[in-house]
């Protein structure tokens, strides 16, 4: 009996998928409401928690890393005021859903062993998709004439990409911890 409840635990793909979702909202809230720093104000501002799409990605796997990133983009423009829907549902949402997808993707915490080669390695990472996720994204505003390339690329650079290089491997063992209580029994990653 308790053989058949760990291997359902284990294949439970449930857990991670609505703790994504929620991680999602939580994500666009953060952003929206949490970020006190203004870079430009009213447009552009330091998303301390940048680093949750990559974080949830690397503890709940790539596709809830994925969703995160994605749904919490949506999420944000919404209650920011700054959906627009060619440019927040196309080139914002599935970019910043990549900064979740590609580091849940590289590491496995059941096939990782966190030291600090490791958490190097996780803030390259960050730095790679973070690049290529502002290049996309201001591209796209700079195709819709909203800004110019280059000064967003600057500016939501240093908004998303310094949170995400610092935060993830900084948070990625205290936030296993928690985890593992939370869910003893163990989860398949989503």
């Amino acid at each position: 009996m308790q053989q058949t409840t760990l291997s359902h635990s284990e294949g439970n793909t449930l857990f991670p998928l609505v703790l994504s979702i929620v991680a999602a909202a939580a994500t666009g809230v953060l952003w929206a409401y949490a970020n006190p720093i203004q870079l430009v104000p009213g447009v552009i501002q330091w998303r301390i928690f940048a680093f949750l799409p990559p974080l949830i990605g690397i503890l709940l796997g790539w596709r809830s890393g994925f969703i995160c990133g994605y749904l919490g983009t949506i999420v944000w423009s919404l209650l920011a005021g700054t959906f627009i829907p060619a440019h927040s549902l196309i080139v914002d949402g599935i970019m910043v859903g990549l900064t979740g997808l590609v580091p849940g993707f590289l590491f496995d915490p059941a096939k990782t062993a966190f030291d600090r080669s490791v958490l190097v390695k996780i803030a390259l990472a960050c730095l790679a998709v973070g690049i290529v996720m502002v290049a996309a994204v201001s591209a796209s505003l700079a195709y819709l004439g909203i800004f110019p390339f280059w000064w967003a690329f600057g500016y939501i650079g240093l908004s998303d990409i310094v949170p995400m290089v610092i935060g993830t491997p900084l948070l990625i063992v205290p936030a296993m911890k928690i985890l593992k209580s939370a869910h003893p029994a163990g989860f398949k990653r989503f």
